[in-house]
């Protein structure tokens, strides 16, 4: 695969509770699909791929979601792959593009979801069959089980892990929630946009000590786009001043790392979150070191902490040191989440990647309003899907 790939043209629609409005799937895979085409200033008609990513609809969902753009006949895959469903889509057109097979593709993602905390697939009828027993297995084995929502259980495990073996504060977990909800508080497409303290977010309901409420990624409904062309059709069609490369992209699964340790802070996803990072950054030529900007999966406090670890910002342990002398917000090294992340932006499983990938690109663009890292030239987007899938993603203005 030697083609370049670029996006071309974003767009969402703004994150919202679940049942706040009453609309279809897709209403919303529509908006944010017509709004990523418009963006890039291309009709529906010369788009000849469309993935489409999604988690709680039927099959062909996909099908039904993309005729609101156009019936065009036009090939489209119905992508399911947890919480990196989006970024897989996005992934999928990128293959399309650098192999050279197509020149304009349309990655789509979307969900409507049902209030309440997510089971993860663990709280299903049958357990035994669930594609996360073994994930869950390793956490009982050490932590046992708890009357708590599974995800938050699973993630608040590996929390207290990282608390017991480095030090971990709860007031540094606290922190990434709150400068997350800061950050949400400029973004008009965020499901939230209140500000909290520290302190507030430690009083907040605890979900599963020692995560609170105010630390957990709600359910959400939305929808999310990009347009990915080769770059042949970046000069044919005079689109160079907005395009954006995607330099390098990796997707891993789980490991025998994820599993060897009983450790849930390996289970939920910091192995294959390391070593998809190494991938991407070997394919682009970038490091950590040249990276402005960073969207990446905060589903709770924790993964952000360890997510940081994954992607080098810091060594194992030191995460929480980061966060709370403040160099992964506005004047930092980084700045990490400027779209509120998924605990304050929301997080409806489809959509996210292809979210995260629409905030760098206005960064990069340098059009993301009050929220603009200045002079923002490469970001980095991480999506992880418990079960698993791990997708790191650079992008590089020109």
């Amino acid at each position: 695969m030697t083609g370049k790939a670029y996006i071309i043209g974003v767009g969402m629609t703004k994150f919202e509770k679940p049942e706040t409005r009453d609309r279809q799937y897709w209403d919303m895979a529509g908006e944010a699909g017509g709004k990523a085409l418009a963006d890039a200033g291309v009709p529906y008609g010369v788009v000849e791929q469309v993935p489409v990513g999604y988690c709680h609809q039927a099959s062909t969902a996909g099908q039904r979601a993309v005729y609101e753009l156009g019936l065009t006949g036009v090939p489209v895959y119905n992508v399911n792959n947890n919480c990196a469903t989006g970024a897989t889509a996005l992934m999928m057109a990128r293959q399309f593009v650098a192999s050279g097979l197509n020149d304009c593709v349309l990655a789509l993602g979307f969900e409507k979801m049902k209030r309440g905390a997510l089971g993860g697939g663990a709280d299903s009828g049958d357990f035994a069959a669930s594609p996360v027993a073994r994930h869950y297995g390793v956490m009982a084995a050490t932590h046992g089980f708890e009357m708590t929502p599974p995800t938050a259980q699973i993630f608040g495990n590996a929390a207290r892990e990282h608390m017991e073996r480095y030090g971990t504060t709860e007031r540094q977990l606290a922190g990434v929630g709150a400068k997350n909800h800061r950050h949400s508080a400029d973004n008009p497409n965020a499901q939230f946009q209140d500000v909290y303290t520290v302190e507030e977010i430690l009083a907040a309901r605890t979900v599963h000590r020692p995560l609170t409420k105010l630390q957990c990624s709600p359910t959400s409904d939305g929808a999310a786009a990009a347009v990915v062309a080769s770059e042949r059709f970046v000069r044919d069609h005079g689109l160079a001043d907005r395009a954006v490369e995607i330099a390098g992209q990796a997707m891993t699964t789980d490991t025998a790392d994820s599993f060897a340790s009983g450790s849930c802070i390996d289970v939920v996803g910091r192995p294959m979150s390391r070593a998809a990072a190494r991938q991407a950054y070997e394919a682009s030529g970038l490091g950590i070191e040249d990276v402005d900007v960073i969207e990446l999966h905060d589903c709770f406090s924790v993964n952000e902490l360890l997510t940081y670890e994954a992607l080098g910002l810091c060594a194992e342990g030191e995460s929480g040191k980061l966060v709370e002398d403040g160099a992964t917000t506005h004047g930092g090294r980084w700045v990490v989440n400027p779209s509120g992340g998924l605990i304050s932006k929301g997080h409806p499983l489809g959509a996210t990647g292809l979210a995260q990938a629409a905030e760098l690109v206005w960064q990069l663009r340098g059009t993301a309003g009050p929220r603009q890292v200045p002079g923002a030239r490469v970001g980095l987007a991480h999506n992880i899907g418990l079960g698993g899938a791990a997708v790191v993603t650079l992008l590089r203005r020109g």
